[in-house]
């Protein structure tokens, strides 16, 4: 059973149906372009670049952090 059909609920319906293999296949091939980001190596380096060395919470930044933990409660 493929992981989207884990995902929806479709445990015990008939694989042979075509017409939901192939809906199933098309959704799985849709979901796997959305996970995946592709970066050009420019793009890439900055991306790890920042990862390594973040830059430093300026002003704004640290007062939108404190407004949404005033406002948001998580669960």
């Amino acid at each position: 059973m493929s992981d989207l059909q884990d995902r929806v609920g479709f445990e015990g319906s008939d694989s042979s149906d075509g017409a939901m293999t192939r809906r199933l296949s098309r959704a799985e091939k849709t979901l796997h372009e959305y996970e995946r980001m592709c970066l050009n190596a420019q793009d890439s380096e900055a991306f790890f670049n920042a990862l390594a060395s973040p830059p430093d919470f300026n002003d704004t930044l640290s007062a939108a952090l404190e407004e949404h933990d005033r406002r948001v409660t998580s669960r």
